[in-house]
Order: C-alpha cells, then structure tokens, then sequence
C-alpha cells in the first residue's frame, strides 16, 4: 500500500515540489498551509508521516506537535524550518518529533529520512487497528475486513473509510474528505468525493455491511456501527 503522508508549508512552491516529487516515489500526498489545518488534518490519525513546517500562520508547527502529542496522536512527525539552530533542533525533538530537517534540504536526503520514519513506524506498529462493531480497519496494513472477511479497497477508497472510521460517529463533511484525500488536486471535486464514497458503500455492501456508511443531508457522511444490520 502506498504511505500517505501530510505535507504541511506556507509556500506554494515548496508544498508544490514535494508533492510531485513524494508522489513520484510512490506515495500518496495531502497537503495544508497553515496551522489550524495541518492538526485537524493530521489528528485524524490517517497518515503514515507529516512533513512539517515550523514557521506556520495560524498555528506555528511547534504547537501543532505538541497538540498531537497532547491528544495522542503518535503519526510520526518530520520537523522542517530554516532555524538550524542547536536549541531549535532540541525543541522539536522534545515536543516529540522524530526527526528536523533544515532548509534548504536536499529532496534526497528528505526522502531517505522519510523513509526511515516510515519503516520504524510500521516495525513499532506505532498505527493500531479502528474497530467500529464488525469493522476492522487495519492502518498499519491499510486494510480493512467485516466480521473477518477482508474488503478489497484501492488505495484511494481505503483513504476514504479511513478517515470515516477514525472519525466516527462523527459526521465528515464532503470539503473534509476532499481535503484530506486529494489536498491541492487542482481537478478534484465534491463529485469525486461522492463517486468514491459510492465505491466503498458498494464494496462494504457486497461484504455484507450494507448501510454502515450514512448520508447526513446537508452536512456529509457518517459511519455508525448502530446502522446496519448484524
């Protein structure tokens, strides 16, 4: 499955550049510019690793972190700022990063140290399995199954139930699903945030939980374990 990663930087170009570049290497990219939208994005839980900026309008990185951390929310973060200071680099780490990197960085050695936090996140198995009734969803593995029976996903439909199942039973509003799914997809839509909504309520359906993914007219989506039937 591909690493979903959160990319968060005030500048276009920069989220722009890692999000061709990490997309190129076989990830799956969200982005946010700000503060306030990178922890609402990134306590969802979805997310493999953040790329984070500490210089942020709204809410400076350091703060977003140590949120994060308040709330539990153990996605491994990697500190980005222009600070390459001692003191610096010792904050971010004691706030709970798991690594700093300083700009300007080279997208090589950024990348091997993504990678890195991406593999010891999964030997920890730092991300658990949600369990919402007879539904399993496995974000170590990306996978999810109903009573046992494993439900075939592509990637971008697994985002979906995921965000719906980290959340529940709150309801998701289509403006967030697209947010946190497709980020800064110029081409992306609500429409494509209802076509693949379609998708994982007829693949949940053929596994026999038919129902589990709600409309909440005028305001989104809700996956309640109470809906369908056992």
């Amino acid at each position: 499955m591909q690493p979903r990663v959160l990319v968060v930087d005030d500048e276009p170009g920069v989220r722009k550049a890692l999000d061709r570049g990490l997309r190129a290497e076989g990830m799956d990219v969200v982005t946010a510019a700000d503060g306030p939208t990178a922890l609402r994005f990134a306590r969802t839980g979805t997310f493999d690793a953040v790329l984070l900026d500490i210089m942020l309008p709204g809410l400076s990185g350091y703060r977003v972190l140590q949120q994060l951390r308040a709330e539990g929310v153990r996605t491994p973060v990697l500190l980005v700022s222009a600070k390459d200071g001692e003191i610096d680099q010792a904050d971010g780490l004691d706030l709970g990063a798991d690594g700093y990197v300083v700009k300007p960085f080279s997208f090589v050695v950024l990348l091997a140290q993504l990678r890195a936090v991406l593999r010891r996140a999964a030997e920890s198995s730092m991300r658990g399995t949600v369990r919402i009734g007879r539904l399993e969803v496995d974000r170590s593995a990306r996978t999810a199954r109903w009573g046992g029976t494993t439900v075939p996903l592509s990637p971008r439909e697994y985002a979906v139930l995921e965000v719906l199942a980290s959340r529940a039973p709150a309801v998701v509003t289509k403006d967030e699903l697209l947010a946190e799914i497709w980020g800064d997809e110029q081409a992306a839509t609500r429409n494509n945030v209802e076509v693949y909504v379609g998708y994982v309520r007829r693949k949940l359906a053929a596994a026999g939980a038919d129902g589990l993914v709600r409309t909440v007219r005028g305001h989104g989506y809700q996956l309640d374990e109470a809906l369908p039937p056992v």
